[in-house]
């Protein structure tokens, strides 16, 4: 092959030279495209921003913990799949949990809060990111893989989990909701006396958000 290049060069006209040239640099250009789009985009990464009736919280993802299980979050919110939840458990000093479709009607019986999901499961993805104050974590049954749509952001720094759940992310934005919601009181079942809606969860660029 290296022969026939050799030469082939030798019997191009100018024109077609500087045609071939020209297709060359053109896709030299279209070639580098790509590379420069992922460059945006990792330098203007999607978060998701938590609108809740407290306010609004905004997460940074740590793509490189735990990819699934952002995956399947973003596509879940992106089908409005949280809008309309609530953060159906809440214990001060430890954490909030919501993402159950089961806490969407008010009027069902709240003994089945904790219990819904997408109706499939996630598989694990434990990393060495730590669960500490603001860090937004999958919650699960006993079997490690059941985790589904249900999440939870720690209050405290609940570390005794990590290696058991999957973090994936931490606050980057709206820790003062994080409280209000925390201490707001609750009922024996860690439940709030007040209902602590999860008006919407959107994922957007980084950019994007005030």
């Amino acid at each position: 092959m290296q022969m026939n290049m050799k030469y082939l060069k030798y019997f191009l006209s100018p024109s077609i030279g500087l045609a071939l040239a020209a297709v060359c640099a053109q896709f030299s250009t279209l070639a580098a495209e790509p590379s420069a789009a992922t460059a945006a985009k990792a330098d203007d990464p999607e978060v998701a921003v938590i609108k809740t009736t407290e306010g609004t919280m905004v997460v940074q993802f740590w793509s490189d913990a735990a990819p699934k299980t952002i995956a399947n979050f973003k596509k879940l919110a992106k089908e409005g799949f949280y809008d309309g939840t609530c953060f159906h458990r809440v214990i001060k000093g430890f954490m909030i949990q919501g993402g159950d479709p089961n806490t969407k009607d008010p009027s069902k019986d709240p003994s089945s809060w904790g219990m819904g999901g997408p109706n499939y499961t996630v598989d694990a993805e434990f990393n060495d990111h730590s669960h500490v104050r603001g860090v937004i974590s999958m919650a699960r049954s006993n079997d490690p893989n059941s985790a589904g749509s249900q999440f939870f952001i720690c209050h405290g720094s609940p570390t005794q989990l990590d290696h058991h759940y999957t973090t994936f992310g931490k606050l980057i934005k709206g820790d003062e909701v994080l409280e209000k919601i925390a201490t707001t009181p609750t009922n024996p079942q860690d439940r709030p006396d007040k209902r602590m809606d999860i008006i919407s969860i959107k994922i957007v660029a980084l950019s994007t958000v005030k």
